[in-house]
């Protein structure tokens, strides 16, 4: 996915924006390996690739034994 950093962004900010955690900021600098030359704040505008979305993981039913 393809997202345009907006004003004052940093990288941390804008993949905990699309992504929801900055656990995945290791995968975003593989695929743009320029970024880290751009400063802390990103330029307006600027196109950054972000991987796509793990899977959510399942929910488990829980039982209660007093039901």
């Amino acid at each position: 996915m393809i997202v345009r950093a907006q004003q004052n962004d940093t990288l941390d900010l804008l993949v905990w924006r699309y992504l929801g955690s900055t656990s995945s900021i290791a995968a975003v600098l593989a695929i743009n390996p320029d970024i880290a030359s751009l400063g802390a704040f990103l330029p307006m505008g600027k196109a950054i690739n972000l991987p796509d979305r793990a899977p959510a993981a399942p929910v488990l039913q829980m039982i209660n034994l007093w039901d």
